[in-house]
């Protein structure tokens, strides 16, 4: 793969062959040695070839192969004569990240530790296929789901307005789907509306570790040794329907156009198509499934919380920063120019004075989410604004550093709560396999990972969270 370094922690793929724009990595040169163990630089050169693409396929410093485009991955096409692509969404479309705030102490809670973690696990759903956290969800009620999102779940008695206000979108994006939808994924989406799932998805209990910035902790709300909790599912089955059964229907009707995608998998259509048209409808349907999903899990753990250690919700505060997702692609506005931004393992990097983030955040800046591993750390960051060339963009974890195949055959599930207990991280999860496949050395290192994104000025660092206890489906 041809790459030249532009600077420190920027790396190009000049245009050639059949690419449209250049390919920009942002990465350092130990990440970099890391991303060229998979196809994902060749993802990035990919990707550049979308009709209708804009600047360049960027990669951000967490990237890692994925279907289609890497995990990782911004481009944004000219809304006029751009195509869409679900592999710039992926399947687990509006997967993100909800990150709460607690009155509670380490010290508070260290002795009941156990007992919380057990309370969560046996009362919020997770796992591959787990279901029923809401039982008997009729069809009408389900497709209020599909239009409210996140403020459906709050009518429906989970949580309360001020949750809605810190969420992206207010946690609803409007959209036309209910005819678009097949029946497997109603079927699958009523299944499994308020689960956490399997693989990566997971539910943290979190100590401030450190704080970098006193002055925006603060508006946050937040201290050194404070409890947090930090939420990260997505649209589930449904959303994973909603991209199968439209890459097949995308297929099909690719001989309309003068499109032969250089990978099967980019597949891709002009975005003011029908069927086009359909997939966005429907995948801003995901997108609002998903922030009811993680709006009834944040009320399932405030409820939980209050359990284990006899708390009002005043006496508890759990209160939300954030709740950011990173699969996702939003019609935006970039140097003047009307854009689909396709962010796939990326989240929005929003600067202060935004028009799109709470006024409370108006002078710090959008909050920024970034899970690392269930073994070191997360972090809080705020998008400063000021690095365009990423679209407003910034990472959404650490990524992965080896696949799930490699980390199966590196340590077995018992070795691995052995060191995570030894490091004092309570850890339940519902398969010993996924435990293995989430091997904190399968992540990439998020202080590695951070240094990048802050270098570039695309957010700055806020504080540092540590596991203590971890649900993994």
């Amino acid at each position: 793969m041809q790459l030249s370094k532009i600077s420190d922690f920027l790396w190009e793929i000049p245009k050639h062959d059949q690419m449209l724009v250049s390919g920009k990595i942002y990465a350092s040169e130990p990440l970099l040695k890391s991303i060229k163990e998979d196809r994902s630089l060749l993802q990035v050169k990919n990707v550049a070839t979308l009709p209708g693409i804009v600047c360049s396929s960027i990669a951000m410093p967490d990237i890692h192969e994925g279907y289609g485009f890497p995990i990782g991955g911004v481009a944004a096409v000219d809304i006029e004569d751009g195509y869409i692509s679900p592999g710039g969404v992926g399947y687990d479309i509006n997967c993100g990240v909800r990150l709460l705030r607690t009155n509670l102490f380490y010290n508070d809670i260290k002795n009941e530790l156990s007992s919380l973690m057990a309370n969560l696990y046996n009362n919020i759903p997770s796992g591959l296929g787990s279901k029923h956290a809401i039982k008997n969800i009729t069809a009408k009620e389900f497709s209020k789901v599909l239009k409210g999102g996140a403020q459906w779940a709050v009518e429906y008695g989970y949580g309360s307005n001020i949750d809605l206000e810190y969420t992206e979108n207010n946690g609803c994006i409007e959209n036309d789907s209910e005819k678009f939808l097949s029946q497997r994924a109603i079927e699958r989406g009523r299944e499994q509306l308020g689960t956490l799932g399997s693989g990566n998805h997971f539910l943290e209990i979190q100590v401030v570790d450190e704080i970098f910035d006193f002055d925006i902790a603060a508006a946050f709300n937040i201290t050194y040794g404070q409890v947090m909790v930090m939420i990260h599912t997505g649209s589930r089955g449904f959303g994973y329907q909603v991209c199968d059964d439209f890459l097949k229907i995308m297929r099909k009707d690719i001989s309309k156009y003068r499109y032969t995608p250089i990978d099967r998998e980019l597949i891709a259509l002009p975005f003011k198509s029908e069927t086009a048209q359909r997939y966005f409808n429907c995948m801003n349907a995901a997108a609002n499934y998903a922030w009811a999903n993680r709006q009834i899990i944040k009320s399932l753990t405030e409820d939980n919380l209050m359990k284990t250690f006899a708390l009002t919700p005043r006496e508890l505060g759990f209160y939300q920063i954030f709740d950011i997702s990173h699969n996702i692609a939003k019609i935006e506005t970039h140097n003047g120019q009307k854009v689909l931004v396709h962010r796939k393992g990326a989240t929005k990097a929003l600067g202060p004075y935004s028009d799109s983030i709470p006024d409370k955040y108006s002078k710090i800046g959008q909050p920024i989410i970034l899970p690392g591993d269930m073994g070191r750390a997360s972090y809080l960051l705020v998008g400063t604004g000021k690095e365009s060339g990423t679209f407003l963009s910034c990472s959404h974890g650490a990524g992965r550093n080896f696949s799930r195949k490699k980390a199966l055959s590196t340590l077995n599930s018992q070795e691995i709560l052995g060191k995570l207990k030894d490091k004092g991280i309570h850890i339940l999860a519902a398969s010993s396999k996924t435990l293995a496949e989430e091997l904190p050395e399968a992540y990439k290192n998020i202080d590695d990972v951070v240094d990048v994104i802050c270098f570039h000025n695309i957010a700055k660092k806020v504080a540092k969270l540590r596991p203590i206890g971890v649900i993994k489906g």
